[in-house]
């Protein structure tokens, strides 16, 4: 079963203009996620999926493989897609270009989920959070049935405590998904989603569609990088590790 790994890298960034190509101890943003997805074996290919020559040029000094798609993909399962239909493989996996902390151990996870469960569709990552966690709006969450497939995602506390105190567990959402080719190729044609359009979340396109989404439980990783705040705290973070 062939596996391709596709990193969405976008130049435009509302609060960090250039956000992948930032430096992080001496490398940009973009060469730590991919050296960090490069660590785990199971991948055919690793790509960045990239709009922009600047990023695809760095890419290539550091030595890994950058394809380029459009400028008007309006999200990253829509660069995904453009990926896909140039590079044919039977599973993808969308690691995010803004994660330079995340776990090779977290990625291998989900990865060898969908090549061990040929049912799984899709899956994607969840990790305990704390109720103060869970209370803010940019943290999407996560409520999952016994067999791990998700119930629904959202930027509200799920599970809600009615009866006061707080929930016995909250989960956040960690944004790596795994795909089969032809459910990602289907993804465009799935029904208008209101519960897509409320929370501003693509998976409750697919989950409104009927489609199981896989849930695995990881540890926390470190920040992304968001904002300029996000990128100092990663950097702190590394040269600890470094040091």
């Amino acid at each position: 079963m062939s596996m391709i790994a596709v990193i969405p890298s976008r130049y435009a960034s509302t609060r960090l203009p250039g956000k992948p190509l930032v430096d992080i101890c001496g490398k940009p943003m973009v060469q730590h996620v991919y050296e960090r997805v490069r660590r785990v074996s199971l991948f055919d290919e690793v790509l960045v999926a990239t709009d922009d020559e600047r990023i695809a040029n760095a890419v290539e000094a550091f030595g890994g493989a950058a394809c380029m798609t459009s400028p008007d993909c309006p999200s990253g399962s829509d660069r995904l897609i453009e990926v896909a239909k140039s590079h044919p493989a039977d599973v993808y996996v969308n690691v995010q270009g803004d994660e330079p902390l995340v776990e090779p151990a977290s990625i291998e996870k989900l990865a060898r989920a969908m090549l061990d469960d040929p049912s799984l569709q899709m899956g994607t990552l969840c990790y305990p959070v704390s109720a103060e966690q869970a209370q803010n709006p940019n943290l999407v969450k996560v409520v999952r049935a016994h067999n791990g497939n998700a119930l629904y995602f959202s930027r509200s506390p799920i599970p809600f405590p009615r009866s006061g105190g707080i929930a016995p567990q909250y989960f956040g959402h960690l944004g790596m998904y795994a795909y089969r080719r032809e459910l990602l190729m289907n993804f465009g044609s799935f029904p208008y989603s209101p519960l897509e359009n409320t929370e501003k979340l693509e998976q409750l396109r697919v989950l409104q569609a009927g489609i199981a989404i896989r849930v695995l439980e990881v540890e926390a990783t470190g920040p992304g990088v968001d904002t300029p705040e996000d990128l100092e705290a990663v950097r702190r973070i590394l040269t600890e590790k470094a040091g």
